[in-house]
């Protein structure tokens, strides 16, 4: 059986000098000791033995999957005029390196070079690849290129395809923003610490949320409902992700108190999105819906992004203040909310799932979950920032009127143990930076909302028969441990 862990490569040589001969038996040794079966015909060829003929089977043999040309001036002249053993080698030789099914089984490595420096390779060889080891300043890096070459992994490679640039595939779809120059401006501001950095931010936040008006949907009467809505959505993921790629470029080099701000007055913009606005006469309430995707999912990105950056005031401050909304108040309504206006109802993904007969328990979740494929961030990591949203909610605002959904803990029977922030917080000092993000005095008064959670009616979500465990997402009874 073949051992493609040790490649079978055949060493052909002239015997041009005793020196010559002493530096192919030392490479060949070299080879040996880098994992290489070598055939050499000092190691191979024993007495009776024909060598022309050994010489012309190891270059035919199958399983001899590499052949190596030791190429000096003595071996370049033979070949050429193909006398002796090499002579009879470079016929066959020759044959296989123009037979396109077989060429790659050869190589030259170049060990002298002629008074024009010159490399000393064979006639039918001109002009192909060669390694040179003729030059001692390079001798390590094409020696391992030798190595690489006998073991078919070569040290430059193909990358794996990416998908089609957002702006590429933007082309194609039905709703197009103009935001790709304020973003990389923003992007480039930040990075290079340049003083319009925080107005760049704002002016790609402000096209952004005033773009999100192309997504309305204009209805087809052709075309299924919620089949509308989610192919809006799926319009909408090129800007998500533009979005979260800003947010985590601000989180990382520019955490500012006007970043922050901006964000702020970002997030609010969105939030009428999800209602009819003054100039829409008819309506049904589901006509909104994709907006409230859209809203809920880009609030959770930037949550789970500065959580991921360890940006815990920053995300306090961003969940704590409230949001306001224009207008509301002339409804008798108050005009600022808290973020748990960020994940409304939306009944088309019901409509959905049962049209289709899908059978999900959360069609809403299972979107979430596919889309954070393309994010950069794990399903986990906006799990964890919806439970950390989930007991901000329960924490501060018992009795909000929009209380805090967690969507995507559908999954979390799939999470085994905590989440890592809690993890990390079995450190005293690190669960003093938790309980900065979670406006929390001590470890006791998250246990006693654990306590009134877990009792009858205490608000724990449910999915069929499946609920929240918030001590095991949270590790409650490691937290403050260890130093």
């Amino acid at each position: 059986m073949e051992n493609l862990e040790h490649p079978k490569l055949f060493v052909s040589y002239s015997w041009s000098s005793a020196a010559h001969e002493a530096w192919v038996t030392e490479l060949a040794e070299e080879l040996a000791a880098a994992g290489i079966h070598v055939i050499l015909d000092k190691w191979d060829l024993r007495e009776g033995q024909e060598a022309t003929a050994f010489m012309e089977q190891m270059v035919s043999d199958p399983t001899v999957k590499k052949v190596v040309l030791l190429c000096d001036k003595l071996y370049a002249e033979k070949a050429n005029s193909r006398k002796g053993g090499v002579g009879t080698e470079a016929q066959i030789i020759s044959a296989g390196i123009y037979n396109k099914t077989t060429e790659a089984k050869f190589v030259a490595v170049v060990r002298e070079r002629d008074e024009n420096g010159d490399p000393y390779v064979p006639t039918y060889y001109t002009s192909r690849i060669y390694i040179d080891l003729s030059d001692s300043a390079r001798y390590a890096a094409e020696f391992d290129r030798l190595i690489r070459w006998a073991h078919d992994q070569p040290l430059h490679v193909r990358p794996p395809l990416g998908q089609k640039p957002s702006y590429l595939q933007r082309e194609s779809r039905e709703v197009t923003l103009v935001t790709s120059a304020e973003h990389r401006r923003a992007i480039d501001a930040v990075k290079a610490d340049r003083p319009f950095a925080d107005p760049a931010v704002n002016d790609y936040l402000t096209a952004l949320a005033a773009g999100m008006e192309q997504f309305r949907i204009r209805k087809k009467p052709d075309i299924a409902f919620d089949d509308q809505v989610t192919s809006s959505i799926d319009d909408f993921l090129p800007y998500r992700n533009e979005a979260v790629e800003l947010i985590a470029t601000v989180a990382r080099y520019r955490d500012t108190p006007e970043i922050r701000r901006h964000f702020h007055r970002f997030l609010e913009k969105l939030l009428p999105y999800q209602e009819r606005p003054p100039s829409v006469n008819q309506w049904s309430e589901t006509d909104f819906d994709n907006f409230r995707f859209m809203v809920h999912e880009l609030f959770l990105y930037a949550v789970a992004t500065l959580l991921k950056e360890e940006k815990f005031e920053f995300a306090n401050e961003l969940i704590t203040t409230p949001f306001y909304i224009p207008g509301r108040s002339e409804y008798g309504r108050d005009a600022t909310v808290t973020f748990g206006a960020f994940r409304t109802y939306a009944a088309t993904f019901d409509h959905r799932n049962q049209r289709l007969k899908l059978g999900r328990t959360s069609l809403r979740a299972d979107l979430l979950e596919q889309r954070s494929h393309s994010s950069g961030f794990s399903m986990q990591e906006l799990m964890q920032a919806d439970f950390v949203l989930f007991l901000m909610d329960r924490l501060q605002r018992p009795t909000e009127t929009y209380p805090w959904y967690p969507e995507t803990l559908v999954y979390s029977g799939r999470h085994a143990g905590s989440f890592e922030l809690f993890a990390r917080s079995r450190s005293t000092r690190y669960f003093s930076r938790l309980k900065t993000l979670l406006g929390l005095q001590s470890k006791a008064l998250l246990g006693e909302l654990f306590d009134e959670l877990e009792s009858d009616g205490g608000g724990l979500p449910r999915w069929d028969y499946h609920t929240l465990s918030p001590r095991s997402l949270s590790g409650f009874e490691h937290l403050d441990t260890a130093p």
